[in-house]
């Protein structure tokens, strides 16, 4: 890592340079961050009130989300229809 506690020894291009290159680098951080954090669920309310049921019959999780029950997983299946 390089020290900036000696600032006479950089002229001040490259100072401008490594002040470039950690904007770029925490750009860049930022960036992948912002692609790696999954998205948002694909469950929708619509589901519940054409089902009738609560998120929590198709999910694990009560508010709804990801990981898929038994039922969700029949339900998606079967085109988010339930079968009759």
């Amino acid at each position: 890592m390089v020290s900036l506690a000696n600032r006479k020894s950089f002229s001040r291009s490259t100072a401008a340079a490594l002040c470039l290159a950690a904007a770029i680098g925490s750009a860049a951080i930022l960036i992948a961050a912002v692609l790696i954090i999954p998205g948002s669920a694909r469950a929708t309310p619509g589901f519940a009130g054409q089902t009738g049921q609560p998120c929590s019959r198709c999910h694990t999780s009560p508010t709804g989300g990801k990981d898929l029950t038994d039922f969700g997983k029949e339900f998606k299946a079967n085109g988010n229809q339930i079968k009759k």
